[in-house]
């Protein structure tokens, strides 16, 4: 049985954990999430898509723009207030891009890297997998040669292509493992692996968070599925894997929630939050 005070803020991870398997917000997850916010609770969407890839969903759910609610993007790397406002903000080196380009382009993946208003590619093969991200994030495409990069802020890389050739990339982390004093690599989805510039993650932005709210770790509640989400789970005083989630989150987990397709979130926070 777990035993926590009173929870002042939720942190939400968003595919596989707030919105179901079609990508849609339900109406259980929404009406829920009304309610914490009506009791005060700061409810904070924490992913590694930008605020534009976000704002649909804020919308949903009544926290768009306003200077008292905030987001976590870009995996941890930058903290904003929903109305625009940066708190904090972690971005790559040129040095830190030039270095990730040259290893994809030796691993033969695709890779792109995101600006807070733009995906990169030096790929004219632009691969399926950016078309996707910008999409789902709402963020244009560019291409670019790595040169003419210099002088644009980076906030994180992306390497991205079919699970298969991607994991296969992956068995041989030598390379990987040499970029790791200045970055950190984070497996969001079978066919992303994300770089950010080292110690950024969702758990240390919530921290940083946390702090400037002036909340403890015991007051909040984090909810996710991925390996991404791993970081905020160990931190928050409540650490909630949703029913989908893979092994080791569940492992690291305090409770384990439905799936995202039966309301998880929902109901995590009907039983713990309020």
């Amino acid at each position: 049985m777990v035993i926590i005070i009173s929870i002042k803020l939720i942190a939400i991870d968003i595919d596989g954990t707030l919105v179901n398997s079609a990508k849609k917000l339900t109406s259980g997850v929404r009406k829920t999430i009304a309610q914490a916010k009506s009791r005060g609770i700061k409810v904070v969407i924490c992913t590694g898509r930008p605020l534009a890839g976000v704002q649909s969903l804020l919308e949903q759910l009544s926290l768009a723009n306003q200077p008292d609610q905030y987001v976590i993007s870009f995996g941890g790397a930058m903290i904003q207030a929903t109305d625009g406002k940066q708190i904090a903000l972690k971005p790559i080196s040129y040095e830190n891009y030039l270095d990730l380009e040259f290893l994809a382009r030796k691993k033969q993946l695709h890779f792109h890297a995101l600006s807070q208003n733009k995906i990169y590619t030096a790929n004219r093969d632009i691969g399926h997998y950016t078309v996707y991200e910008s999409r789902l994030v709402n963020l244009e495409i560019a291409y670019r040669t790595p040169e003419e990069l210099r002088g644009v802020q980076l906030v994180k890389g992306m390497f991205i292509d079919d699970e298969s050739k991607l994991s296969q990339a992956m068995q041989d982390w030598q390379p990987f493992a040499v970029l790791e004093k200045e970055l950190v690599f984070t497996k969001s989805a079978p066919f992303y692996l994300e770089a950010n510039a080292q110690g950024v993650n969702k758990g240390s932005a919530l921290k940083t968070l946390g702090e400037t709210l002036q909340l403890r770790p015991s007051e909040m509640m984090a909810i996710g599925d991925e390996n991404n989400d791993l970081s905020m789970i160990e931190i928050a005083g409540l650490g909630v894997a949703m029913g989908n989630a893979i092994p080791i989150v569940k492992q690291a987990a305090d409770v384990i929630t439905t799936d995202n397709d039966h309301d998880g979130v929902a109901q995590a926070i009907k039983e713990y939050a309020l």
